[in-house]
């Protein structure tokens, strides 16, 4: 707030008021501290507002002057709430400024009055001006006569719901009172910011979000939660806070379950991530090392999603610290080796050293969006990455032109394509590139005799393949509303790819779209096409292009004039890349897949005009070949399957019966064989091409004919050249201390294979067939033959 002439007075007396009037906090309570030469913030407490001398404490720069290097800075006042002697610490003298839990400060005051240069002088500002802040949660302590932000109403409502579903009272252990106490404040921040349309990512706000989320889900498994359970705790938030903040429950279904599904995907890698963990920090102790080496904690961020604050808490928790400079290297290391692979893909050819100087004054016009075809000048030819000044039929080159109209790829619009032609010669332009320097660089064949540097040309596109291009693109714009219409605000483009034969779409979302879902977004989609939208492009300044709500892309910089691609009223994007001139010239859009392809990303990918029109013809196509095999009508060939798969069903159980009498018969045989090994009761068998269920259902019926013995039970079968292992176990045999998915494990190994299970049954599978009785052979060493 700016005060003028009498700011401080003004500033001091309405901060005054606000307590004592609004909020109504006694006066007699209340203290103030203040830089030690300002005198005049002194007059004013004490003359104007009346506070008497001993309650304004005169405290140093560090403690009551504001300033951050050069620039504006002054002295402030912090208002102080006594909570009483039994807060304090005892002594006569105590006051603010006192390391006891006794005055609490919840106001501060900044005068900005000053200016400090880089010599360290202090010069009077010429407007000065007031930073005020008052502490709302600490406000609410005091308010509520609490100790703690843990033990205000809303929140110790979260708080005591914690202590329920963890089975923990709180104030009982130190330990858990920490993890309690992080979930409490988590799940508060996690909720806000689902509720603002950010979800779990691997960067920027998604990663902060990320990071949280994990964390409280980690400090859950300290007490003893083995399941996901954050987003019910969300439920508690939101019924505190929904007064407040409406609009958390309108969007309460999608924050649970933006934060179920997180917690799930952590559940599945948090085990094994901890249990790697514990062999890390055995294995350091042994060592008698007191750091965690950077590639062992990248190699639990990569590998397992641990963020690195989580495993500094576990490492500081074993008496460790970790080498964080070595982590940032191995980050390094990864990014750089995703720099040199996309490197290794441009064609910039004076990035690769060519030796290009391109003087600053130069133009490289794109005329692309008013024409197809333009008059220009070659000036630079590449021929093996090196510049000459002639080429000739056959070779391979890259051009430079003062006027193009070939798009550059960008923006997920892939190149244009077309012919350069000379009076002496013509090359087919393959593709065309942008530098980073924003320059055009046409690929391409020289097809027919030669071209020379500063040689006229005739530009020209494939207007037809550019028209496509437009149309995929500009889909891409009504896709992105009506995902955003059908799946909520939080959906945010996160990278796209277009060209003429299809579009892609990548967006954030946390679950798989589902079918009846699709099928409403590409409805309205094609309601759009059909309402012949007008598709207009106007250039303005980056700010009012936001004002009028055109989406940018988080993240991504635009230059202060943008260009706003608008369908009708429906969407408008930032955007660069060419389009319709009406929504009418797509044509029918049909999406044709929806698959997930990162944590929190999904991707569609869908076709338009004459691609989406081949689409259905082989579909159609498709469709008559099946009912021809099935010698029915196309409309009858759901009947057909239908009866067949049924037939099959049939067909199988007849045969699974079969199959079953026959081990029926062979029970006897195999029980006749079975051997005794330290008077365990040790039965191996294999058969020929039984499958798995059927194995396991062998296996359960022979361990109920010697129940009441020691046994195991071993069975192996080969079906298309791979070996299926199951073990089983009887009740006096797992007591003893026999188990079957570590005989199992064991066994399969020797057939180079792996496996596992419980101890009283348990599978696996293997390589070599011919291995088989020696796997049977390792089983009965391992019970002791």
């Amino acid at each position: 707030f700016s005060f003028g002439d009498y700011f401080k007075r003004e500033a001091i007396t309405w901060a005054w008021e606000f307590v004592t009037e609004i909020l109504k906090l006694p006066k007699e309570r209340l203290w103030v501290s203040i830089y030690l030469e300002d005198d005049e913030a002194f007059e004013i407490w004490n003359k104007e507002i009346g506070l008497s001398p001993e309650r304004i404490i005169r405290m140093g720069k560090e403690e009551n002057f504001w300033e951050h290097g050069t620039g504006p800075c002054g002295p402030c006042s912090e208002i102080y709430f006594d909570r009483g002697e039994d807060k304090g610490c005892g002594k006569p003298d105590c006051k603010p400024g006192c390391d006891c839990d006794r005055y609490m400060e919840f106001w501060n005051l900044v005068f900005t009055q000053f200016n400090k240069d880089e010599n360290g002088n202090y010069t009077p500002l010429k407007s000065k001006n007031i930073d005020t802040g008052m502490g709302l949660e600490r406000l609410a302590c005091i308010m509520q006569g609490v100790d703690s932000l843990f033990e205000v109403d809303t929140v110790r409502s979260i708080l005591n719901y914690v202590c329920k579903i963890t089975n923990t009272t709180y104030g009982a252990d130190a330990e858990k009172d920490v993890s309690i106490r992080v979930i409490t404040d988590h799940i508060r921040s996690t909720t806000m910011m689902v509720s603002d349309g950010i979800i779990p990512s691997n960067e920027g706000r998604g990663y902060v979000l990320r990071r949280l989320l994990r964390r409280a889900a980690r400090h859950g498994k300290l007490l003893g939660v083995d399941k996901p359970f954050l987003y019910d705790v969300a439920n508690v938030v939101i019924q505190e806070s929904k007064q407040a903040y409406p609009e958390l429950e309108e969007k309460a279904e999608y924050i649970k379950k933006v934060i179920r599904i997180e917690e799930e995907r952590f559940e599945s890698t948090i085990d094994q991530g901890l249990a790697i963990i514990s062999e890390y920090v055995k294995e350091l102790k042994e060592q008698n090392k007191k750091v965690m080496p950077g590639s062992m904690v990248f190699k639990l961020h990569d590998t397992y999603g641990f963020p690195l604050d989580l495993t500094r808490e576990i490492a500081e928790e074993n008496g460790l610290s970790i080498d964080e400079e070595g982590f940032r290297q191995e980050m390094e290391k990864q990014k750089n080796k995703a720099r040199e692979a996309l490197k290794s893909k441009e064609t910039s050819a004076w990035a690769q050293g060519s030796g290009i100087k391109i003087p600053k004054d130069f133009s490289n016009e794109f005329v692309g969006y008013e024409t197809t075809e333009c008059q220009a000048n070659i000036i630079y030819i590449l021929k093996d990455n090196k510049l000459v000044d002639v080429a000739m039929e056959g070779d391979k080159v890259l051009l430079f032109l003062d006027k193009t109209p070939f798009y550059g790829e960008s923006g997920g619009q892939v190149g244009d394509t077309g012919y350069i032609r000379t009076k002496t010669g013509r090359v087919r332009i393959e593709d065309c590139k942008k530098s980073q320097e924003g320059y055009h660089i046409h690929v391409g064949t020289v097809e027919q005799g030669l071209i020379e540097v500063k040689s006229p040309v005739t530009a020209e596109i494939d207007a037809e393949r550019r028209k496509a291009i437009a149309r995929n693109h500009t889909a891409t714009h009504l896709l992105h509303t009506a995902l955003r219409n059908n799946l909520g605000s939080h959906v945010a483009q996160a990278g796209s790819y277009v060209d003429d034969q299809r579009l892609r779409f990548d967006f954030t979302h946390f679950e798989p779209v589902p079918e009846e879902v699709l099928s409403l977004i590409e409805d309205e989609v094609n309601s759009k096409v059909l309402e012949d939208l007008p598709v207009t492009v106007e250039e303005m300044p980056l700010e009012e292009a936001r004002r009028r709500g055109a989406i940018a892309l988080f993240g991504e910089k635009y230059s202060d004039i943008v260009r706003v691609v608008k369908a009708g009223n429906y969407s408008a994007e930032l955007c660069g890349g060419t389009h319709m001139t009406s929504t009418a010239g797509i044509g029918f859009v049909k999406i044709i897949g929806e698959t997930g392809i990162a944590a929190g990303t999904r991707r569609i990918e869908a076709v338009t005009g004459f691609s989406s029109l081949k689409y259905f013809k082989e579909k159609e196509a498709m469709l008559k070949e099946a009912a021809a095999v099935l010698k029915t009508a196309p409309q009858d060939l759901l009947k057909k399957i239908e009866a067949l798969n049924n037939e099959v069903k049939a067909a199988h159980k007849e045969l699974e019966e079969l199959r079953n009498k026959l081990v029926e018969s062979k029970i006897d045989e195999i029980l006749s064989r079975a051997e005794k090994v330290n008077d365990i009761i040790l039965i191996t068998a294999k058969f020929d091409k039984m499958d798995m269920d059927t194995l396991r259902n062998t296996a359960d019926t022979l361990k109920n004919k010697i129940n009441q013995d020691v046994g195991i039970i071993v069975l192996a079968s080969v079906l298309e050249g791979k070996v299926s292992f199951v073990a089983a176990a009887t009740k006096s045999a797992v007591a003893k201390g026999l188990h079957a998915g570590n005989i199992i494990k064991e066994a399969a190994k020797v057939t180079g294979g792996g496996g596992g299970g419980r101890p009283d049954m348990a599978q696996a599978g293997g390589k070599d067939p011919s291995k088989i009785d020696a796997a049977f052979t390792k089983v009965k060493e391992l019970i002791g033959g």
